[in-house]
């Protein structure tokens, strides 16, 4: 509350009450939080628009631990350090995988960019033969 201490038309001991909001603080509040919203709304937005696709695939979890096959121009066989070959590929992955469902594990394969396409598909074969159709081919960066 305001008090009116003099003014006109009373005389100058009689003290009356100002019922009148003071809105002169409010003024001052709204104006500094009209300045902060005008720069930080800017900075809230983004300027490049993009046409995103929905989401399809659902996010898996990765692998306990990944299984990497790699090929070698020569044709000899790898999963991870050891060595295998095409006929012990089976018994190998089943050792390597212990209890897990091959059908569900995602096998990794390397290969030399001069392996025989016939050696490839090997491996593809004998992979599908043993349960494993979730196959990810790992290629070289571009950049390197």
């Amino acid at each position: 509350m305001a008090a009116k201490l003099s003014g006109g038309g009373g005389d100058r001991f009689n003290v009356e009450q100002n019922s009148d909001i003071n809105v002169t603080p409010f003024v001052d509040v709204m104006l500094v939080l009209l300045i902060i919203f005008m720069v930080a709304a800017p900075l809230a937005s983004v300027s490049v628009e993009v046409n995103l696709p929905p989401a399809v695939a659902k996010a898996t979890p990765n692998p306990p631990k990944p299984i990497y096959i790699s090929i070698k121009q020569s044709g000899q066989i790898f999963i991870g350090d050891f060595p295998t070959t095409v006929d012990e590929m089976g018994q190998d992955l089943a050792k390597n995988i212990g209890k897990r469902d091959p059908a569900h594990e995602r096998v990794f394969i390397r290969a030399d960019e001069k392996v025989r396409y016939g050696a490839f598909m090997e491996v593809m074969n004998t992979l599908q033969d043993n349960g494993f159709y979730s196959v990810a081919l790992v290629g070289r960066d571009a950049n390197q």
